[in-house]
């Protein structure tokens, strides 16, 4: 259907160029919106498709708890493991470790406390991951099967009956 509405708008327009009097443009906007209804309404059903699969809702909702499971870590690393690790230090402050140079401000203590962030959440997926695993029952390997004999091995079979016989 599109390209019969894509060519009768092609050959309409045409027509009307070539006439210059007696057009119907009327019909020309109509046929334009058709075709452009078909389009819209073909990518809406193919994004439909593409939105309903399985593994794209499994992603949208592991990304909605993968950020509600990041603040988690965050106030863990924010609030309770860098108040530690600073009494532990001092009394240093990790978020107001900065140093000067030129007239840039590099806020090193920040991104000590970001790389903490990761590896706790790093962490704690390896340790999910791993429990999954072992909740998830292992698959037993079928035995593969005996290969075929190779044709000597058969005749020396055969040769080997035919003694055992006499």
């Amino acid at each position: 259907m599109k390209k019969t509405l894509k060519a009768l708008l092609i050959s309409k327009i045409a027509k009307c160029s070539l006439q210059k009097s007696g057009c119907n443009h009327v019909s020309i906007v109509i046929d334009f919106v058709s075709l452009l209804n078909y389009i819209i309404m073909g990518f809406i059903k193919e994004f439909k498709e593409f939105a309903v699969k399985g593994n794209v809702m499994d992603m949208a909702v592991g990304v909605i708890i993968g950020g509600a499971f990041g603040k988690i870590v965050s106030s863990l690393v924010d609030d309770v493991l860098m108040p530690v690790i600073g009494m532990l230090t001092g009394g240093v402050d990790f978020t107001k470790l900065t140093a000067q140079v030129g007239d840039a401000t590099v806020n090193y203590g920040t991104f000590i406390q970001n790389v903490i962030d990761f590896l706790i959440i790093a962490f704690c997926i390896f340790l999910m991951i791993k429990g999954m695993n072992k909740l998830t029952p292992k698959k037993e390997e079928e035995p593969a099967p005996e290969p075929e004999p190779s044709a000597e091995e058969k005749l020396l079979g055969e040769i080997r009956d035919l003694l055992k016989k006499k």
